[in-house]
């Protein structure tokens, strides 16, 4: 295991389980097209990947109606989902602890950057980061390689001595994408088989795994 310098995390699925506000936005959205879901379950695979994305595979929605779709849950998420986030048990001490040892940790997010910051403000969370990256609103960067790729070169981290750590498949591409090492956890919103598939350096169980694996020599 290296001994990682700077430490990348995700943000939903693995320092917040953002169930409930996304899901809510999401629903909201949808309404305005008509379309009622039968389970909150079937939309937890918009936890993760950019928006975009989601509505467009999922819903097979065009352009415009992707657009519209993202307007109508921002409508939502800015005044009601944004605050409907909760820290995984033991993240603040997690964050304490790679603080205390000198580590440099950063955010690298799919989410809207400005909700982002509002979300770790909210969380009391913020002041463990010396960086917060995360997409733009008007979506030209919003895969997880673009937004480490800006990390990387807003920050000049070296990617030998750098981690990402997410549990979705969308984390660890854009880390093999940028050359950086990644780590999977497993208490999130992927599985053993999405990550490993996607090609993770290494996977975890849990967060006191997760502090294992980063603090190891």
């Amino acid at each position: 295991m290296k001994n990682y310098k700077n430490i990348l995390f995700d943000l939903d699925g693995t320092l917040i389980n953002p169930k409930e506000g996304i899901t809510n936005s999401v629903k909201y959205a949808l309404e305005y097209f008509g379309i009622k879901v039968k389970t909150t379950e079937e939309l937890y695979k918009f936890i993760g990947p950019p928006l975009r994305e989601s509505f467009s595979q999922y819903y097979r929605f065009n352009e415009k109606d992707t657009e519209m779709a993202i307007t109508k849950y921002r409508e939502y998420f800015k005044e009601k989902g944004v605050f409907q986030n909760v820290l995984y048990k033991g993240v603040p001490e997690l964050l304490n602890k790679l603080v205390s040892e000198n580590k440099n940790l950063i955010i690298a997010t799919s989410k809207a950057e400005v909700f982002a910051k509002q979300i770790l403000d909210n969380l009391d969370i913020s002041k463990y980061f010396s960086f917060i990256c995360g997409s733009t609103l008007d979506g030209t960067r919003s895969k997880k390689g673009e937004v480490i790729q800006y990390i990387l070169s807003s920050t000049n981290l070296n990617p030998e001595d750098s981690v990402m750590i997410g549990d979705k498949s969308h984390d660890i591409i854009g880390a093999k994408q940028t050359k950086l090492d990644s780590i999977g956890v497993l208490y999130g919103y992927g599985n053993y088989t999405e990550l490993q598939n996607a090609g993770a350096t290494y996977i975890v169980k849990n967060i006191t795994e997760l502090q294992a694996q980063l603090l190891a020599n």
